[in-house]
C-alpha cells in the first residue's frame, strides 16, 4: 500500500486534489483508516490517477473524466469530446491572443506618448433595445448637438409619466449617403403611440465599448479611442454605433457618464 504522501508524489498530485477526488467518487483510496481517517492506495490504482490526470490537462472536467472511467475508454466518444475541447481550446486561444494585442497596443501607447489611456475599452454583447423613437437626419457632425437633445425632449413629452427615471436615452448613429441617420429615444415595451417611432435595435454578439465623462464637446476623443482598438484588434465595425446616456442631467454636462457601444465582427484574413 502507498500512503496519501507517497501516492501523491508519484502522481505529482496534492494532498488536497486526492481529496477531493476521493469526496467526487474520482478515486477512491484502497483503504481508509477507521480511527485516523487516513488514505491509502493500492499501487494498481497509479493508472487510474494518471489517467485522470491526463484527462485534467486536456481540460476535461471531473463529470466528463467520471464517464469516461466509468464507461471505459471508447475511441469514438474519446474523439467526440476532444472535438469539442479542441473547439473550446481554439476560443480560448483566439481570446488571449486578443488580449495579447490590447497589452501591445497599451504597452506602445505608454512607451510612445508616456501616458495611459483616458478611456477604459472592453468588449461585451449588446442586448437588443425596443426604443420609442424620433429619427433625424443631419449633413454634417457639428449639427447633432443641435438634433439629439430636442429628439429626446420631444420623445419624452409624448411618454409622460413612462419615460421615468428609470428610462435611460439612447441615441444610435449611422452614416447613409444622404448623411448621419439619428435614432433618439428610450427604452420602451408599450405600445405605439402618435409623435412617437418604434425602432428595433437588434442585439450584437460583440461590441467594442468605453465610458466617456463630461461634456459631449469632447466625446469625439473618446470615439477616436473606440476606433483606434477596433483596428488594433482585427476588428471591423459591424453596424451603427450607439450612445447609452447613462446620466445626463445636469446643464453644463460636467458630470455626464455616456457609454459609446460600437458592433463588431472578426475581420476577414
Amino acid at each position: 500500500m502507498l500512503s496519501i504522501g507517497a501516492f501523491g508524489q508519484i502522481g505529482q498530485v496534492t494532498h488536497r486534489m486526492l481529496r477531493h477526488w476521493d469526496t467526487a467518487g474520482l478515486l477512491v483510496p484502497a483503504h481508509v483508516d477507521e480511527f485516523s481517517g487516513y488514505r491509502s492506495y493500492d499501487p494498481s490504482q497509479l493508472e487510474r490517477l494518471h489517467r485522470i490526470v491526463a484527462l485534467r490537462q486536456l481540460g476535461f472536467g471531473l463529470d466528463d473524466i467520471s464517464s469516461i472511467l466509468d464507461q471505459g475508454v471508447d475511441a469514438d466518444r474519446i474523439e467526440a469530446l476532444l472535438r469539442i475541447r479542441r473547439a473550446e481550446v481554439e476560443q480560448e486561444h483566439r481570446i488571449a491572443a486578443a488580449r495579447l494585442v490590447d497589452v501591445e497596443r497599451r504597452l506602445q501607447l505608454i512607451e510612445k506618448e508616456k501616458h495611459m489611456s483616458q478611456i477604459e475599452i472592453i468588449e461585451k454583447p449588446l442586448p437588443a433595445v425596443r426604443l420609442a423613437a424620433r429619427r433625424a437626419v443631419v449633413a454634417d457632425q457639428p449639427e447633432v448637438a443641435g438634433v439629439v437633445g430636442p429628439a429626446f425632449d420631444a420623445v419624452a413629452e409624448i411618454m409622460g409619466d413612462e419615460c421615468g427615471s428609470l428610462a435611460t436615452p439612447i441615441a444610435q448613429y449611422d452614416t447613409t449617403e444622404d448623411g448621419l441617420q439619428i435614432v433618439a429615444g428610450y427604452a420602451y415595451n408599450g405600445p405605439a403611440q402618435d409623435g412617437l417611432e418604434i425602432v428595433e435595435l437588434p442585439a450584437a454578439e460583440t461590441a467594442v465599448c468605453g465610458i466617456h465623462l463630461g461634456p459631449m464637446d469632447h466625446i469625439a476623443e473618446s470615439w477616436q479611442a473606440i476606433h483606434a482598438a477596433i483596428f488594433a484588434r482585427g476588428l471591423v465595425h459591424a453596424g451603427p454605433c450607439r450612445e447609452l446616456y447613462v446620466r445626463a442631467i445636469s446643464e453644463d454636462q460636467a458630470d455626464w457618464v455616456t457609454e459609446l457601444q460600437q458592433p463588431v465582427r472578426r475581420g476577414s484574413a
